[in-house]
């Protein structure tokens, strides 16, 4: 028998981590609680949890400051939970590695929907080489290792979160080709109905970011195209 998946809610609203934990415990998943910074930060680094519900503004230490340091030791994905709508908190979250962000007041089956469509993306079985073009993915400054779920630009290997990988995963695997925001979403992300077409933005500033401080030459292939979407342009 597959192990349960197993989900970390960490709110310090004994309330919404109860709503949570039953909607979620309904899809049949292991849901355990956390109501401030410093216990779900000790309880990701403990556990192997397969994806966390972080709420913001916490007691002790804030979502930001959980995500950044489970960032230095791990890989699992970060929903962002939180009452503040502002873009700057959104992009706060994101830079800090989280996968998604839902601002409250937000609807049970919305985080249902996105805990899912995150779960999936995690999930290496997702990408099936197969499917998209082989196992590594190479270009003269850049190679993608589906296999290790490694890149390496300028032979450099760069740390990315899971979303950040799968994106760059997405655009290599068609070289040249534009994508929409929208299909961007929807492939990357599967959000049908849910999406924030900003959160495409955050995660393709982040992933040149990343690139950029290795490689250069790497950070300019992925290119944008005004009032379209983004492709990775291989440098003729």
């Amino acid at each position: 028998m597959s192990e349960p998946v197993r989900i970390l809610v960490a709110d310090d609203e004994e309330r919404i981590r109860r709503l949570l934990k039953m909607y979620l415990e309904k899809e049949g998943y292991r849901v355990d609680e956390a109501q401030d910074g410093p216990s779900t930060l000790r309880a990701a680094l403990e556990t192997d949890y397969h994806l966390i519900v972080l709420d913001l503004m916490m007691p002790g230490m804030d979502g930001i400051e959980v995500c950044q340091r489970l960032r230095q030791a791990k890989a699992t994905p970060v929903i962002m939970l939180t009452a503040r709508g502002e873009e700057s908190s959104r992009v706060q979250g994101f830079e800090a590695g989280a996968d998604d962000y839902v601002v409250k007041p937000f609807s049970p089956r919305e985080i249902v929907y996105r805990v899912k469509a995150v779960l999936r993306r995690s999930t290496a079985s997702t990408f099936a080489p197969q499917d998209r073009g082989g196992s590594t993915i190479m270009f003269p400054h850049l190679v993608i290792e589906y296999d290790a779920r490694r890149v390496t630009a300028c032979g450099q290997e760069v740390h990315l979160t899971p979303k950040e990988y799968e994106l760059l995963h997405y655009l290599a695997s068609s070289p040249d080709k534009v994508f929409s925001r929208e299909e961007l979403l929807r492939d990357v992300w599967h959000y049908e109905f849910f999406g924030d077409l900003r959160t495409v933005d955050t995660h393709v500033k982040r992933l040149r970011e990343k690139l950029n401080r290795v490689c250069p030459e790497a950070a300019a292939m992925i290119t944008t195209v005004w009032g379209v979407g983004y492709k990775l342009e291989v440098p003729k």
